[in-house]
């Protein structure tokens, strides 16, 4: 169930694309942000049955999933702060003197900033030990 919501979660944020519409339209953008919100919320809800489950960590396809999860959650932080700063040096720029005044001719709205609705939830990693417990002393 955990994975099959995680790959759920992953079609759904891949299939939405950042295109400069999806910034004019606040419904979609909403929908891109829930969608990003479920993606962390899915990974780390695996994260956390992994840990329940030892044989599972110990698999090498489980191993790879990990490696490769983890460079998706990089690529998705890396994208989302370089959009989040985009948006603030656009937002900056259609405020400030003299372009404040082109952008006030034109139209150019300030755009809203990417949030997670639970991002202190999902900034926190699950805690997670991937290390096998220690044989009893006297065991062979």
């Amino acid at each position: 169930e955990t994975l099959t919501r995680v790959i759920e979660a992953r079609a759904k944020a891949t299939s939405i694309q950042a295109t400069p519409e999806l910034i004019n339209n606040p419904e979609a953008f909403n929908k891109f942000q829930q969608a990003q919100g479920e993606i962390s919320s899915a990974l780390s809800r695996l994260m956390v049955v992994a840990e329940k489950y030892p044989e599972l960590k110990a698999n090498q396809a489980f191993r790879d999933l990990r490696v490769t999860l983890e460079g998706t959650e990089n690529r998705i932080t890396v994208a989302r702060n370089e959009y989040i700063g985009t948006v603030q040096a656009y937002n900056v720029l259609a405020r400030s003197f003299p372009t404040n005044i082109t952008a006030k001719v034109f139209s150019y709205k300030v755009k809203p900033t990417f949030t997670v609705q639970n991002e202190a939830q999902i900034s926190q990693p699950p805690a997670v030990d991937f290390s096998t417990p220690a044989a009893p002393a006297g065991s062979k």
